[in-house]
């Protein structure tokens, strides 16, 4: 009787678990909800996370302004290289990186609302 009971247990505790993309979904909406918007600077907010579990991919969304509003700008900073470096460097997403997830961010516009000012999306070949 006691190896049935354990068993169960076993089996209820197994079947609770959450998929690594299950997590990353939740955890992408919870931050958000708790976080955002975030000033990052005098320039940069940091709006929203979202996960897409089809391409399994993070992204972050950004509204930019000031000298940032503008995609030649962030080009002459060479923002995609920071990113990339952010990244192959931030061990809290390390889970993510090793399961291959994509990474991307996108930049809005804050004085042309709807506008994309830029959009990086890093591969595990790139970040790895």
């Amino acid at each position: 009787m006691q190896k049935i009971i354990l068993a169960f247990l076993l089996l209820c505790l197994v079947s609770c678990q959450e998929s690594l993309e299950d997590r990353c979904d939740r955890e992408a909406r919870e931050f958000t909800k708790k976080n955002c918007p975030i000033a990052l600077n005098e320039e940069m907010t940091l709006d929203s996370m979202s996960f897409n579990k089809n391409t399994l991919t993070l992204y972050y969304y950004y509204t930019v302004n000031g000298t940032l509003d503008d995609a030649e700008m962030l080009d002459q900073v060479d923002a995609r290289g920071t990113l990339l470096k952010e990244l192959r460097n931030t061990t809290s997403i390390k889970n993510y990186k090793d399961a291959g997830y994509k990474f991307s961010y996108v930049y809005w516009s804050a004085s042309k609302k709807g506008k994309k000012v830029a959009d990086y999306t890093f591969t595990q070949k790139e970040y790895n």
